[in-house]
């Protein structure tokens, strides 16, 4: 009996031991039999990329050949256990190659994508800039360089087209977690400013700064002052300076068009160099969108696009700031004119007709506004407080500030040096950006309702206004998004890259960017669409032309942000835009406006305005309130046409 049993126990034992054995036999095979690839969503003809092959559960080394199907053998490998083999440079150069076979030991898989001109793949980005520049509209625009991209890549059949625009591109472009976290910054930071304005704090800075205004240089230099204080959001900053400082700059006999100079030409370049504004937000994602592209692009070094990813949007964009030449040179340009007290041309005209009592604006000006109009968002008999202002926005720069330090400090290791630099590096930009917001918004509420200046419904219709405002930035946020997906699919840069590394120097992109973000700006109107645009090519073409670019201490990659600060040259010569609008004719005239300060401040922007400012002359100055004032501002010969019709949109500035 004990024998017969343990006889049996062998047999079970036996039947057990084959089993595994044909279990593993199957495993094996079929873990030879599963392949991974990675490959472009499109290939480019006669452009070279890269394709990976990967057998994540073979634990053997397997041979790995890329075949074409006209029989041209584009690769030979091996295949690592549980490793990966990546065949560089594969060029495709007619429908004949295509498909492609993958074998990996004795299993194969066929690839193909749609085969593309590679200049095709300028169309989506070039479409939209032509669109913008005919229509002026930027949502559509840019929806429709979105739907050419998926019409390209889904075979030319429009309506797959369509749905994949929203399925294949818009939705991840939003669900991504980083974007989230840039729209709700951005809604809430809006949702901030709306309640600082309604109870009357934003307002009240600019008030605190006028019983210093007494000769027309002071009410200029107020004016320049109060238009840097208002950092956070430029149509803030226009509406509120604006008006508030109307009434002082017209009893100083101070023209509507030096005013709309000096408030136009501090409202954008003061937000664009702020950590904590409405662009920031939108500027930080462009800059990890764009990051990423070039990651993508450089999938033939794994290990540099694993250090393009790893890279802190926030500190590029903190390390672009000393490089952001155009804001800060247009903001030293105003004091410098206030300074010099020097005018020429149709603005040194303006001037001597304000003074000499001839007209604030020109004769037949049109008006846009009523001019003995205020702010209408603050209530009848709102106490104007300048901290109501100023809590809200130091609120946020300090949590902001704190919030970098802790996450960045957090992330480092007990042995790294904590410099300030390597903590803002590896710090969260998006969960300090979100707190920040959150607890502006929260002090803002606080003081509103506290103080018993707005009721709490009142002030959740103010913060909800202030979003309202954010909504078509956020729009063109994320299709700007969802256009850079596009030309990541079909390899834009990899195109660009290959085109232009032998024909442009990288030493001429900053310049050459500089003057295409300029056009597009000036014509279209919008700085938020330029850089839209120009964010997603130009970031992924300075990364494959300057090679292995040192991230670490900032000052080898500053070249990536070529196309940040010259749309504001554009746009800052434009008139056809909504805050053009805001600037001068809620002040004043529009005719004036566009002819007077537009052609100087463009000389200056580019160099020439500079010894123009110290040639020009002065006004006929008289005594002004027991002062001697000079005025300043900038503008030249040669009347630039008045453009009409355009409406307003937040994020078209």
């Amino acid at each position: 009996m004990p024998r017969r049993r343990f006889v049996s126990i062998l047999d079970v034992l036996r039947v057990a031991v084959s089993v595994a054995l044909g279990v593993a036999a199957l495993s094996a095979n079929l873990a030879a039999q599963e392949i991974e690839i990675s490959a472009p969503d499109a290939f480019l003809s006669g452009i070279g990329f890269a394709i990976t092959v990967s057998t994540p559960r073979s634990l053997d080394t397997l041979p790995v050949r890329l075949v074409a199907a006209d029989g041209t053998v584009l690769g030979d490998g091996q295949a690592p256990p549980v490793g990966e083999v990546v065949f560089r440079d594969i060029v495709i150069r007619s429908g004949d190659q295509l498909p492609l076979e993958v074998t990996v030991g004795e299993s194969s898989q066929s690839l193909t994508r749609p085969l593309i001109p590679g200049w095709f793949s300028l169309i989506p980005p070039l479409v939209a800039i032509v669109l913008a520049l005919v229509f002026h509209e930027v949502v559509s625009s840019l929806f429709a360089g979105v739907w050419l991209g998926a019409l390209l890549l889904a075979g030319f059949n429009p309506l797959t087209a369509l749905l994949d625009s929203i399925s294949r591109f818009i939705q991840p472009a939003v669900a991504d977690s980083s974007h989230a976290s840039i729209v709700v910054f951005s809604l809430l930071l809006g949702g901030m400013v709306g309640i600082m304005a309604r109870m009357g704090g934003t307002r009240a800075i600019v008030d605190a700064v006028t019983p210093l205004a007494t000769t027309r240089g002071r009410g200029l230099f107020a004016t320049w002052v109060a238009g840097i204080a208002i950092f956070f959001d430029d149509y803030a900053n226009t509406l509120i300076v604006g008006n508030t400082m109307r009434p002082l700059t017209d009893k100083l006999k101070i023209s509507r068009e030096k005013l709309a100079y000096i408030v136009d030409s501090t409202a954008a370049p003061v937000t664009v160099i702020v950590f904590v504004s409405t662009w920031v937000g939108f500027e930080i994602g462009l800059i990890g969108d764009s990051l990423h592209i070039a990651a993508v692009q450089q999938a033939a070094n794994p290990a540099y696009a694993q250090t393009i990813e790893a890279v802190s949007p926030f500190a590029v964009y903190l390390h672009s700031v000393p490089y952001l030449f155009y804001p800060l040179l247009t903001i030293l340009a105003i004091g410098i004119f206030i300074g010099t007290g020097r005018d020429f041309g149709p603005m040194l005209a303006a001037e001597r007709r304000a003074f000499s009592g001839g007209g604030l604006h020109a004769p037949g000006a049109q008006l846009a506004a009523d001019p003995n109009a205020t702010l209408g968002d603050v209530p009848d008999g709102t106490p104007l407080r300048w901290w109501n202002g100023v809590l809200p926005v130091l609120t946020v720069v300090v949590v902001v500030v704190w919030g970098l330090w802790a996450t960045g400090s957090k992330s480092l290791g007990p042995d790294d040096e904590r410099t300030l630099s390597t903590v803002l590096g590896a710090a969260d930009p998006f969960a300090s950006l979100l707190w920040g917001s959150l607890a502006g918004c929260i002090v803002g509420l606080l003081l509103a309702v506290g103080q018993r200046i707005l009721t709490l419904k009142q002030t959740i219709d103010a913060w909800a206004s202030g979003l309202r405002a954010m909504v078509l930035a956020m729009v063109i946020l994320v299709l700007a998004w969802s256009l850079g997906n596009v030309t990541t699919s079909l390899g834009t840069a990899s195109f660009l890259s290959t085109v232009l590394s032998d024909r442009l120097a990288l030493e001429l992109v900053p310049v050459t960017v500089f003057f295409v973000a300029a056009v597009i700006s000036f014509a279209t109107g919008t700085s938020w669409a330029t850089m839209a645009i120009l964010f997603p090519l130009v970031v992924p073409l300075v990364v494959s032309m300057e090679g292995n670019i040192d991230f670490s201490g900032g000052h080898e990659y500053r070249m990536l942000l070529a196309s940040d600060g010259p749309q504001l040259h554009g746009v800052g010569m434009r008139s056809r835009r909504p805050c053009a609008y805001a600037a001068p004719l809620r002040r004043g005239g529009r005719a004036g406006h566009d002819g007077v300060w537009k052609p100087g401040d463009g000389l200056w922007r580019t160099g020439v305005g500079r010894p123009a400012a110290l040639c020009g002359h002065h006004v006929d100055h008289h005594p002004v309130r027991g002062g001697q004032g000079r005025n300043g501002g900038l503008g030249l010969v040669g009347p630039v046409a008045p453009r009409h019709g355009d409406g307003e949109g937040r994020g078209a500035q």
